[in-house]
């Protein structure tokens, strides 16, 4: 039941519903995904990719599915779209409306994950982005110690704006986790 309430909150934009769903299916999806490329970091941008689509279309989501049925589902045809680019030496320009109408993932309250990460000592903190994986340590730099915008760190590394948010959200998910487990 539990599920369903959050599904429905995130459908009406609730941000906590959607870290909730985010960190409730993260594993499922990346294991699954995992065992399809035997690549962790494609795995990775496919499972980062499928939230920020399943979180863009959400209002589409039929409940008569099971929820984790259907990010499966959506990780299957992200697979199936990155061995098409990979298969497609010619670039293709973007023109796709959707990858730059991503869904509005406004971080207003602090998270419990950005209040444990602000009580850190910069040095200490430093210590434990390093220990993050390369693209995670890269959108923390650049909005935590550069101060971009969400929109300016999507021009900078060429990612969709619902990619970035996603990305921000499972980097500071991470870090929060480290920072847990050295205390």
């Amino acid at each position: 039941m539990e599920i369903k309430t959050q599904i429905e909150k995130a459908k009406n934009g609730d941000q906590i519903a959607f870290t909730f769903l985010l960190d409730f299916y993260w594993n499922e999806v990346f294991g699954f995904m995992l065992k399809r490329t035997e690549n962790e970091t494609d795995t990775e941008d496919i499972t980062i990719e499928t939230f920020a689509k399943a979180f863009d279309k959400i209002a589409n989501y039929n409940p008569e599915f099971q929820f984790n049925t259907w990010l499966i589902a959506i990780a299957k045809n992200v697979h199936i779209d990155l061995l098409r680019k990979k298969k497609s030496s010619l670039f293709v320009e973007i023109t796709d409306e959707e990858d730059y109408q991503a869904y509005n993932v406004a971080d207003t309250a602090p998270s419990a994950e950005d209040e444990l990460i602000t009580e850190q000592n910069l040095s200490q903190l430093l210590q434990y982005i390093k220990e993050l994986k390369p693209h995670y340590q890269e959108v923390i730099q650049l909005r935590y110690f550069q101060e971009m915008t969400y929109q300016e760190i999507s021009d900078k590394i060429e990612e969709p704006l619902s990619n970035v948010k996603i990305k921000l959200l499972r980097a500071k998910k991470l870090l929060a986790e480290i920072i847990k487990d050295q205390r």
